[in-house]
């Protein structure tokens, strides 16, 4: 299932996307990794390269960039390399009172945590459904079951990576295609940091191989979708359990005790 095919693997610097690119490697998987810190990724490719005896490219690439994902597919093309695996995991969070966050920021958050993902993923499917061969993985978020109060923009995006995603996964399966939607809750990643603050969001934070591990058990046993963390898969159905007011304003609680931090 992986040794010898290549993944592509988008927010590769760091966090989820690096613990993805050191697992793949570890399976025998070539890579092409992708993210705006050349530095970052030119160390992670000889690091596996040299650990794993694999190929690794590095595409450096600004994906809140108008026509990025065009950018990227052009240089898989020049580097004739055919994507088996396609990881969408680079994005973005914002945590603050919508108005008062700058109109730029939460734009390219749009740009990133969507539009990127909907472009790369069309111009990569065209070539699985030639090959009728092919593996998509979306990482998505807990946030996208329900409203986030403060965290409104990234919340849904995440929202609309679920259903977009799910309606991909019936498109594509009797085509070859496997696509999961993964649904981490609180990661050790460096998001808390760019955000600026602790969103008081429930939870501890798990390691990032914790939700990769996730997600991979999820391709290999042909799930639609997964939520890493048991209490985060009970969170996510309160939306089914409870009316849409009393989650919102539950949300709105939990979310706004360190707004501040985003002001």
């Amino acid at each position: 299932m992986y040794q010898g095919k290549t993944a592509l693997i988008t927010g590769a610097s760091s966090g989820i996307g690096e613990s993805f690119a050191h697992e793949l490697a570890g399976k025998g998987m070539n890579l092409i990794v992708v993210a705006r810190s050349e530095a970052k990724l030119k160390q992670l490719a000889q690091t596996l390269m040299a650990k794993h005896n694999v190929q690794v490219d590095v595409v450096v690439a600004d994906l809140t960039q108008d026509h990025a994902a065009h950018s990227v597919y052009d240089q898989i093309t020049q580097l004739q390399r055919k994507v088996d695996l396609l990881i969408n995991n680079a994005g973005v969070a914002s945590y603050g009172v919508f108005d008062k966050m700058p109109l730029e920021k939460q734009e390219n958050e749009i740009k990133l945590n969507v539009l990127t993902v909907v472009s790369l993923t069309h111009l990569i499917l065209q070539d699985m459904l030639k090959r009728r061969q092919g593996a998509i993985i979306n990482v998505a978020s807990g946030s996208g079951f329900q409203p986030t109060p403060f965290m409104a923009v990234y919340g849904a995006t995440k929202a609309f990576i679920i259903s977009w995603s799910e309606s991909l996964w019936a498109e594509t399966r009797s085509q070859g295609i496997s696509v999961v939607t993964l649904c981490p809750g609180r990661t050790a990643t460096n998001i808390q940091e760019v955000m600026g603050g602790d969103t008081g969001a429930p939870g501890k934070d798990v390691p990032p191989a914790q939700v990769v591990q996730t997600g991979l058990r999820a391709l290999e046993k042909d799930k639609m979708t997964v939520i890493d963390g048991l209490g985060n898969y009970w969170v996510a159905q309160l939306a089914r359990l409870f009316p849409r007011k009393f989650v919102v304003n539950l949300s709105y609680r939990i979310f706004g005790k360190n707004v501040t931090h985003g002001v």
